[in-house]
């Protein structure tokens, strides 16, 4: 299959927003499409006889022109004229102060939208984000999601009818599903078509993360110790995360792995679920648990990329990785929080999403099953909580029975986003 673009859900989110005045700020991890999203947008807007200036700060002979706001101005005259237009300025993060160069110019009140993005890194993240408080709306992108994985490699065909597919196509479904669990969702990856290709991209994605993102812009200079804390949160994934065994696995203080994880969140590397408790002496409340943004990266860090089979241990703790994905995509733009339930009993169930109206746990199994049965783990949240329901995500049952008044819902993972939220 030849490399393309992959068609990205968001794109019909920014273009909806190019009407407003506010900045639109496009943000996510390091090589997942941002650059060819703006581009379809600049093209797109200049099929429609729009003006259009766009800038790369990653090219020198751009940079000149973002020096100063004067010099920015006058080039946007340059190319305009009187007209209005669209600005588009990737990789802004490159810019000093960016955040207080795009606020000084918005404030002018000139009659040009901006259209900005950049990898994530504190600066774009925490500085520019709070400079632009109520100018700019803020959307971020992930690499390659698996229904835009799907409909990639369906070459579209049942683009309007996923649902379907996967009923009648069970077996390629689940071969889809063990592939983006392999090989996650970073564009160039999964237009690589062989093994080899994979590797040498998804290498330098990592070693492009490393450099850039963790040596150049937050200068770590234990380098070997982020690697190693990096690749011990891989082989961690979906459990407790105890601080100082990882302080003693890696060597470093807990202070400064407290740090690293949250570097690693910044830059879009990992995401921290919380625990959810009402009861401090029965459940966990303090100890977090770690997914990855991108599960290939994820497989990377631990020398298992494209080597999981149907058999691998490894698989179950994807799967939920992959979950939690799907339901944090589902519920972008809200104020919800996805946590886990543990209880010091040893008792859990993967996810918990309060709605504060709501509660609803979520059981997360990387299995077939052939009946409806209800394990103890869900029982014992549902016996505490009494949710109006509760759900078992897994590979190929749907259907719905009842316990303590409960309806418990197992779904499929292809119908997580239509089912739970």
């Amino acid at each position: 299959m030849a490399k393309e673009y992959i068609k990205r859900a968001i794109l019909s989110d920014l273009k909806s927003h190019l009407n407003r005045k506010e900045i639109t700020m496009l943000v996510g991890p390091r090589q997942c499409g941002k650059t060819t999203t703006m581009n379809l947008l600049k093209k797109d807007l200049e099929e429609k006889n729009n003006k259009v200036l766009f800038l790369n700060l990653d090219i020198t002979e751009d940079k000149k022109y973002l020096a100063t706001q004067e010099k920015l101005i006058n080039k946007i005259k340059l190319e305009f004229g009187n007209d209005p237009g669209f600005v588009f300025i990737d990789e802004v993060q490159r810019k000093e102060n960016a955040g207080l160069f795009l606020k000084g110019i918005y404030d002018m009140d000139l009659p040009y939208k901006f259209i900005v993005s950049g990898s994530g890194n504190i600066e774009l993240k925490e500085k520019v984000s709070e400079s632009l408080m109520g100018r700019k709306r803020l959307f971020n992108m992930s690499t390659i999601t698996f229904d835009e994985f799907v409909n990639f490699k369906t070459e579209y065909k049942y683009e309007d009818r996923l649902e379907q597919f996967f009923e009648i196509e069970e077996e390629k479904g689940e071969n889809f599903l063990l592939e983006y669990l392999n090989f996650g969702g970073y564009p160039r990856v999964i237009t690589s078509i062989s093994l080899e290709e994979k590797n040498i991209e998804i290498d330098e994605i990592y070693q492009s993360y490393i450099n850039k993102d963790i040596i150049k812009w937050l200068r770590v200079e234990k380098i070997d110790a982020f690697e190693k804390m990096m690749k011990i949160s891989a082989s961690q994934v979906g459990n407790l995360v105890s601080y100082s065994s990882l302080a003693n696995g890696v060597g470093i203080s807990v202070e400064t792995v407290k740090n690293y994880l949250w570097y690693l969140e910044k830059t879009f590397v990992l995401d921290r679920c919380r625990p959810f408790f009402k009861n401090k002496k029965k459940e966990i409340i303090k100890s977090p648990i770690f997914y990855f943004h991108d599960i290939g990266l994820r497989n990377y860090a631990v020398n298992k990329f494209g080597k999981l089979d149907e058999i691998d241990d490894n698989l179950g703790f994807l799967f939920e990785n992959f979950t939690f994905n799907i339901l944090k995509e589902r519920l972008y733009n809200s104020n919800t929080e996805i946590n886990f339930w543990r209880t010091k009993s040893c008792a859990e169930v993967d996810f918990v999403i309060d709605f504060e109206s709501e509660i609803i746990p979520i059981e997360v199994k990387f299995k077939n099953f052939s009946k409806m049965k209800i394990e103890k783990s869900i029982q014992s949240f549902i016996k505490k909580y009494k949710p109006k329901n509760a759900f078992v995500v897994n590979k190929n049952l749907s259907g719905k029975i009842t316990f303590k008044n409960t309806n418990v819902c197992f779904t499929p993972f292809w119908k997580i986003k239509d089912e739970i939220i």
